[in-house]
């Protein structure tokens, strides 16, 4: 989700839809930039944002109602999944479409 002015602000599909799986390294502790107790430890490599590993997921850092205004509370220090999911990709359609919202133009 971007914190400029673009369609994830008013979405946020994303970050209560899909479980979101990183390398411990990136953990603040492990010298990352993801902010400790964010987090849960799936084994010994790799750590779980906080909120997306139940139903219905919604990620720990997600503020604000999806689907009217969003954001995120650790943008500049959100794991690689998350920098990485691309805007109106299919998995970012197929994250709008369980949350009802209309395809991007």
């Amino acid at each position: 989700m971007s914190e400029h002015s673009s369609p994830c602000t008013s979405c946020g599909a994303c970050c209560a839809c899909f479980r979101v799986d990183f390398s411990v390294y990136e953990m603040e502790d492990m010298g990352g930039q993801v902010p400790t107790g964010l987090a849960l430890e799936v084994n010994g490599s790799t750590m779980r944002m906080r909120g997306t590993d139940h139903v219905p997921i919604r990620c720990a850092a997600l503020s604000g109602t999806v689907g009217e205004k969003v954001g995120c509370g650790i943008y500049e220090w959100r794991p690689s999944p998350c920098r990485e999911f691309a805007e109106g990709s299919d998995a970012c359609e197929r994250a709008r479409a369980r949350h009802r919202l209309s395809p991007l133009p």
